[in-house]
């Protein structure tokens, strides 16, 4: 095999073939930094790489003889999550060179199961809004989405078969949408956050920006030690809750035609589809959003906000001199609202398998400045369900145009049997 195209190839079929022997963990790394060489100078997606630790990582992997389940599948990591042998500088000159100690657990889970850790994926500063330099793949004149945009970015351009993100927001599920990955944020805290910059505790979600749902499943099924989810039979009939969410009017037209192309599709696949109207009361979550990140991140960031207010970029020095003075009561309120609105999601599911809604406005927009609006995905990460964004259509310049899945909490994998099936009946934009 040429080892040209073994960056393209899935994760699954990458560790199968390591696994076998007829790859080795070193080929895939090279065709890895290869891609990288080429490419890096446009997509700008690495905050860190060292070629050749990448390609020393590899060649210890292939000659030990017990292999793990991701035996010599190189992984990206956002650049606020911990490593050990890398530095975590959270895309802010007051992070420059800083170097942990320690690997967060979720890298060390991927680590001891054999995965390469290529390098640190950009993110935007301190996994909020101000972006990194990164473009989309797909058009660099276009944003690749953020927070996570490196990872996603990365994952697009065959750099690297799959990444750690976080959303907060939507900083795994807009990346994945605009720039045509499929992307992972599982049920609030499922991924254990040790070694996290924190942005805020009570929405922060680790995720996985990967090509395949099976790719996202095989990385999951390692780090929570389970088995891969089960595969839905070709001919089953879902009740799929159609849910435009109180967003809708932020829909652009290809997002509109994204959704009415799945249900017409679903629908003649054997699906049932079904509108779900979300309680009044949901219509106040994504303000709510605003104040769990704006009253949390400010507490995370007080020394930096006290004592290096000048490193800090306008975008986030916005959101702490709103969060720093904000009372109580008013943070108290948020939190409630949002169990509250917890509470009620076994209504708003009904008997339905899964929940099919946009996952971002449309397109990625043109520019650098503007990562997107979070709208269409901040209102699910309050609520601490699943969700997923699969790479299904293309807008009117040729972009990706995701659509959002979204399951029961602590039923992934049952979303992600779903997803599945549904990428076997849509397809990808690709």
């Amino acid at each position: 095999m040429s080892t040209d195209i073994l960056n393209e190839l899935p994760a699954t079929e990458i560790v199968e073939k390591i696994g076998n022997g007829s790859i080795t963990a070193e080929a895939v790394t090279q065709a890895c930094l290869d891609r990288i060489a080429v490419r890096e100078d446009t997509v700008k997606a690495w905050a860190y790489i060292d070629p050749d630790y990448a390609l020393a990582q590899a060649r210890i992997l292939d000659d030990t003889e017990v292999k793990g389940p991701l035996h010599g599948l190189p992984i990206g990591v956002k650049d606020v999550i911990d490593t050990s042998d890398m530095p975590t500088q959270m895309q802010s000159p007051a992070y420059e060179d800083h170097q942990p100690k320690t690997d967060a657990a979720c890298v060390a889970m991927l680590r001891a199961a054999g995965a390469v850790i290529l390098g640190k994926t950009v993110t935007c500063e301190f996994a909020g809004s101000f972006p990194g330099p990164t473009t989309n793949p797909q058009n660099p004149a276009h944003t690749p989405g953020g927070s996570s945009s490196g990872s996603g970015a990365a994952v697009a351009d065959f750099m690297v078969h799959g990444a750690f993100g976080t959303q907060t927001g939507g900083s795994v599920l807009r990346p994945a949408s605009f720039c045509g990955t499929v992307g992972y944020k599982p049920t609030y805290n499922l991924i254990n956050r040790s070694g996290l910059m924190f942005a805020a505790e009570n929405l922060d979600t680790i995720g996985l920006l990967t090509r395949t749902v099976d790719d996202a499943d095989l990385l999951m099924s390692v780090l929570l030690n389970r088995p891969r989810s089960k595969v839905i039979p070709n001919d089953a009939n879902p009740k799929i809750g159609l849910c435009r969410t109180h967003h809708w009017n932020s829909a652009l037209p290809e997002t509109i035609a994204a959704m009415d192309d799945s249900v017409v599709r679903l629908t003649a696949a054997g699906a049932e589809i079904v509108d779900i109207t979300l309680p009044d009361s949901f219509a106040d979550l994504s303000p709510a959003r605003n104040v769990l990140n704006d009253f949390e991140r400010s507490r995370v960031m007080a020394d930096l906000w006290q004592n290096e207010r000048d490193q800090l970029s306008d975008n986030i020095a916005k959101q702490l001199g709103n969060g720093t003075p904000m009372d109580f009561a008013t943070y108290r309120d948020a939190v409630v609202l949002a169990n509250d609105s917890r509470m009620q999601l076994d209504d708003v599911f009904g008997d339905v398998d899964f929940i099919l809604a946009p996952s971002a406005t449309g397109e990625a927009p043109i520019g650098l400045d503007y990562t997107g609006n979070p709208q269409f995905q901040g209102c699910w990460t309050i609520l601490h369900v699943p969700t997923i964004s699969l790479p299904t259509h293309t807008g009117p310049t040729g972009l990706p145009v995701g659509i959002q899945l979204v399951g029961r909490r602590w039923q992934d994998e049952t979303m992600l049997s779903w997803s599945r099936w549904v990428m076997d009946k849509l397809g990808t934009a690709r």
